[in-house]
């Protein structure tokens, strides 16, 4: 079986490459410009031609009536010779113009036509009215003649005039058009060309302005008023891309960056515990503490890479939850005891508000999400407050979940961000065994994996954190 080389499959590829548009435009363009001229100069050509037809027409009209009389007069008893006397005045009486004149029984009553019109002219039929559909081109002696065949009373009339004057105007028209229409053609398309490349020349800066676009100038930003309206619409969507892009990046930047900052603490800790550990010999006690301390280490480490590696499988649309029956206020009555000890500790009261129906979504996921719901209102309670678990639906049917606590109201600027990775109210603050900041964000990315959403409000003294979800008829999202 052949084998085909890829160098070929990229050599295929390459021919296949559609036509720039400057050419597609200039091709276009100088198709229709010559097809215009050609017709016009068809049309034009056809004009004069019926126009000098007519002339011809005109013309022999008179000569026609003339024999018609003089026919009409020999047979009512005129004599021969008075006959040969009216033709030869007919004939002298209009400049080439040429007649034979012959009788019913095939005899030449007259004949003033140049040799071997006759016999051309008997290839055609004899008609009875002289008119513009009867007039025929016949070509003898290397001369062109218009005339008819005319059928007069018994008698048959070969009537024609000479037009080489005529034909030799419109070959040279002829010629003097199609100079004209290949001139033409040729000045439009360098025109569509040249405006097509000027046309083009907004694109072309667009372009150069698109190549300074690297992670170091992701401000570069195009003004579309300055552009043609038939790119305003580009540039607007290019600016948008580098505003997405430039947002992407930067959190991208603070991402490895916090990744950085959190790890470094619990191996810095690692480190400064083991290279005090082997400064001097110790107890086995000792031993056993230091590696109490360093596997604390290891778990924070090993949570935050498991939150991350979470966050990545949501970011890439991998979570599938597995759908099951959950009752929400179960939940939340579990996580009381759960989280009891903690609260009572840092003074601060549990309670819940409301109940929920029951609803189909992963049970496992579900009470993670509360769990860093209601762990995150604990930590920013003060002592003597109280932390509401909030469970009911709105208008639309949908589930809510809202944790509040009271505590200082957070910004504006800050509530959209909140449930961003690593992301931080106070750039200043640091953890120190709060967490890693990803809390928040796997809350957002487990209500998203269920067709919910996730917001906050902040007013009053009072932050609200809720998860919407839909209500049990709808179809959880897979």
């Amino acid at each position: 079986m052949p084998t085909i080389e890829p160098g070929a499959v990229r050599i295929g590829r390459r021919a296949r490459r559609p036509a720039s548009l400057a050419l597609r435009v200039t091709a276009w363009v100088g198709l229709a410009t010559t097809l215009t001229f050609l017709v016009a100069a068809w049309a034009l050509e056809v004009s004069i031609e019926e126009h000098f037809a007519g002339q011809d027409l005109a013309q022999l009209r008179p000569v026609a009536q003339t024999l018609r009389l003089s026919l009409d007069d020999a047979a009512a008893g005129a004599g021969s010779v008075d006959l040969q006397r009216r033709f030869a005045e007919t004939i002298a009486d209009h400049h080439e113009v040429y007649f034979r004149v012959e009788g019913a029984d095939g005899r030449v009553l007259y004949d003033a036509t140049p040799s071997g019109l006759a016999a051309r002219a008997h290839a055609e039929p004899a008609v009875q009215k002289l008119d513009a559909a009867a007039l025929r081109i016949w070509t003898t002696g290397g001369r062109s003649y218009r005339g008819a065949v005319l059928r007069i009373d018994r008698d048959t009339v070969i009537l024609a005039t000479a037009i080489g004057y005529h034909l030799h105007f419109l070959a040279a028209l002829q010629r003097a058009l199609w100079l004209g229409t290949l001139s033409a053609s040729a000045f439009s398309v360098l025109v569509a060309w040249l405006a097509v490349r000027q046309g083009h020349a907004p694109i072309r800066r667009i372009g150069a302005r698109m190549r300074d676009v690297s992670s170091e100038h992701l401000d570069v930003r195009l003004d579309p008023d300055k552009v043609p309206v038939e790119l305003s619409e580009l540039v607007a969507s290019f600016n948008a891309m580098l505003e997405r892009i430039g947002q992407s990046f930067e959190r991208l930047s603070n991402f490895s960056a916090d990744i950085a900052h959190e790890l470094r603490t619990p191996v810095t800790n690692l480190r400064t515990q083991t290279q005090v550990a082997l400064s001097r010999a110790r107890s086995a006690h000792d031993y056993r503490e230091i590696l109490y301390s360093n596997l604390e280490e290891y778990e924070r480490m090993s949570a935050m890479i498991g939150d991350l590696l979470f966050l990545a499988q949501a970011e890439h649309q991998l979570l599938r939850p597995e759908p099951a029956e959950v009752d929400l206020g179960a939940e939340v009555a579990g996580l009381f005891e759960y989280f009891e000890a903690w609260a009572e500790e840092r003074g601060v009261r549990l309670q819940a508000v409301g109940h929920a129906r029951r609803i189909r979504g992963d049970r496992a996921m579900l009470r993670r999400a509360l769990s860093n719901l209601l762990s995150n209102a604990i930590r920013h309670t003060a002592a003597g407050a109280t932390v509401t678990v909030r469970l009911g639906s709105d208008a639309s049917g949908w589930l809510e979940v809202c944790v509040e606590n009271p505590g200082a109201d957070i910004t504006a600027e800050h509530l959209p961000h909140l449930f961003d990775r690593f992301y931080r109210v106070d750039p200043s603050r640091q953890r120190n065994g709060e967490g890693a900041g990803l809390g928040l964000a796997i809350v957002k990315s487990i209500v998203e994996a269920h067709g919910g959403s996730a917001g906050a409000v902040s007013a009053g003294g009072l932050t609200r954190f809720c998860m919407r979800l839909p209500a049990p008829a709808s179809k959880a999202r897979h």
